[in-house]
């Protein structure tokens, strides 16, 4: 008997006594667990998400609205970007001070052409604050997933008041699971056996965050 069909014969035995006609929705569990862990502000929640980014080694900038272009223009400078993809979606003004060449999110580019650009600028749909995690649902200002992991270089735009959560638990209530969703703790990293730390093996060796925040967030 194979190892498949063991798992397969316990599972079928543990259903046994199951009605066929049951379903899960008819039972449904509990779910009466802490959502959060602690109270904050506004204010104590976007600086629980940069202190935790800045621990997995991302680079976190915070700034206003109308200092965005600018702020998204120096960091491609400083990285010496010479060409950006852009998803669909993105906002134009984004880009509006950068002199770096767009390149359009087309579904026809090989990993070979994403490999060629220096940098990819995207929105994202979530940040939770307690496990500095970044989540892309490929939405419009995020393009598709692949855009996010050949690229070495990853700027991700998070509007403070529209995405930043406390828990995982509020962000799950926000994505929709039919969607492809990259969860990203940090820059790309790998350990081998003598936890030698490597950068940049399964997608984008620098993770750049800008935290926008309007003034009135500073109010809590």
């Amino acid at each position: 008997m194979s190892s498949r069909e063991r798992v397969l014969g316990r599972v079928r035995r543990a259903l046994a006594d199951v009605p066929r006609d049951e379903r899960p929705e008819d039972h449904p569990v509990a779910r009466d667990y802490r959502r959060t862990h602690g109270d904050r502000t506004h204010a104590e929640r976007v600086d629980l998400l940069a202190e935790n980014l800045a621990e997995y080694r991302a680079d976190v900038h915070r700034c206003a609205p109308s200092e965005l272009p600018e702020t998204i223009a120096r960091l491609l400078g400083e990285h010496g970007s010479r060409s950006v993809v852009v998803p669909a979606g993105l906002p134009p003004e984004w880009l509006a001070e950068a002199d770096a060449e767009r390149v359009p999110d087309a579904a026809g580019d090989t990993a070979r052409d994403l490999d060629a650009v220096d940098s990819v600028v995207t929105g994202c749909a979530v940040a939770i604050a307690e496990t500095g995690t970044i989540v892309l649902d490929a939405g419009p200002d995020q393009g598709r997933r692949r855009i996010t992991l050949v690229p070495d270089h990853h700027i991700c735009v998070v509007r403070a008041r529209e995405h930043v959560v406390d828990s995982v638990v509020q962000g799950l209530e926000r994505l929709d699971p039919a969607h492809p969703l990259t969860w990203i703790s940090g820059p790309s990293a790998t350990s081998d056996i003598e936890l030698d730390r490597v950068e940049g093996v399964h997608g984008p060796r620098t993770l750049e965050v800008i935290i926008v925040e309007d003034e009135a967030d500073d109010q809590g």
